[in-house]
């Protein structure tokens, strides 16, 4: 079983490494590299970066709010998180495999689809999300991760623990970061056969 603070360091490295992606790599790019469709009805790496958005929009007030609420109870972090069982087959069922391959295709949910925004201001949006996150995974450490719950975004009456929800949005995350650099290559590549 892993310990609180394992997963907390694992999520935290994951996220510097979105992070390093976008502040890096991608936040200097032109914009039509950004907002381009490598194929018909597939999504650029800006309409990725702005599904990602949309669930921050909804997740981190709810990771702050368990953040606060943790604090003020005062237990301070469990050493062991025992992860649910929808919380771990969540998780499971949007995780990349090692590699970076799907386990499942997907389809987003309506309330979650990205429009054509300006990628420059949806590239700093993600940017200020990922760093809020870090601020957040760090203040985690504190609280106790099997307690908190937070409803899910596709039916809020379904409530996972804090760490579950955590790992799902990191590995959500994760996944559309793959899918963007997919669609940069295919920009680039598409570009150039220009």
């Amino acid at each position: 079983m892993p310990s609180t603070q394992q997963i907390i360091k694992d999520l935290r490295l994951q996220t510097e490494l979105h992070l390093q992606k976008t502040i890096g790599e991608w936040q200097n790019l032109p914009a039509r590299e950004l907002s381009q469709q490598p194929a018909e009805g597939a999504w650029s790496a800006a309409q990725c970066l702005e599904h990602l958005n949309i669930y921050g929009r909804y997740y981190l007030p709810l990771f702050r709010k368990a953040v606060e609420k943790g604090r003020k109870n005062g237990k301070g972090g469990s050493a062991d998180f025992h992860s649910g069982w929808l919380g771990a087959w969540f998780t499971k069922l949007i995780k990349p495999k090692q590699g970076g391959a799907l386990k499942s295709k997907l389809k987003a949910a309506s309330h979650a689809m990205p429009g054509n925004s300006d990628p420059h201001a949806v590239l700093a949006e993600f940017i200020d999300q990922q760093e809020e996150l870090l601020q957040l995974l760090q203040a985690a450490t504190s609280v106790d991760l099997n307690k908190n719950r937070i409803p899910i975004s596709i039916a809020p009456v379904i409530r996972l623990k804090f760490g579950d929800t955590l790992q799902f949005l990191v590995a959500h995350i994760h996944r559309h970061m793959l899918q963007a650099e997919r669609a940069v290559i295919a920009s680039r590549s598409l570009t150039a056969a220009e």
